[in-house]
């Protein structure tokens, strides 16, 4: 088992528009994070990450596998927070959508 103080050999960044630009120094800050913070749930790589990182303090997943799946996990939490957010249900491609009586 790793202990909940171990840490990567280098931090992760992130800057969510929500929480600011954060510093995560090992797996246990990152299952806070991905736990507690994350923007976007739904993602394989969000997945991937939370595994990777439990695998890691239990002790059957490198830090720098976690590190790794991390990293990737806070790209695509990004990504997906600066894609255009559909208009809603008024409006499809600009053009009013009107209910049928």
């Amino acid at each position: 088992m790793t202990s909940p103080k171990a840490y990567w050999s280098a931090s992760v960044d992130i800057d969510f528009v929500s929480t600011g630009r954060q510093e995560v120094r090992g797996p246990f800050e990152a299952l806070v994070w991905l736990t507690d913070h994350w923007p976007y749930r739904q993602g394989i790589r969000f997945v991937r990450a939370r595994s990777a990182c439990r695998g890691a303090l239990a002790g059957h997943t490198s830090l720098e596998e976690a590190r790794a799946a991390f990293a990737v996990a806070v790209e695509e939490a990004q990504d997906h927070m600066n894609q255009p957010r559909p208009l809603g249900r008024k409006h499809v491609f600009g053009t009013p959508i009107v209910p049928r009586v």
